[in-house]
């Protein structure tokens, strides 16, 4: 796990990746595959990542996740 995540920082660092932009890509994703494994339950999911649940529904509306974890479709 250790050398996929160098690899990874390796490569955004190659990029020009900004670190806001890849801690909150980090966050977003990490938000969503909990929220998907709580099946949408957010008082389950913030336990789980261990935060208050007000900071997820906060998290949540700031990445545009609905309650399942995933992104608000936008109108086409």
């Amino acid at each position: 796990m250790k050398d996929q995540l160098e690899v990874l920082v390796g490569k955004m660092v190659d990029d020009g990746i900004l670190f806001d932009e890849a801690v909150g890509e980090f966050e977003k994703r990490f938000i969503k595959k909990v929220l998907d494994t709580a099946h949408g339950n957010q008082s389950r999911a913030a336990e789980q990542l261990g935060i208050h649940r007000n900071t997820l529904s906060r998290k949540i509306e700031e990445y545009k996740l609905d309650h399942n974890g995933h992104r608000h479709k936008r109108g086409r």
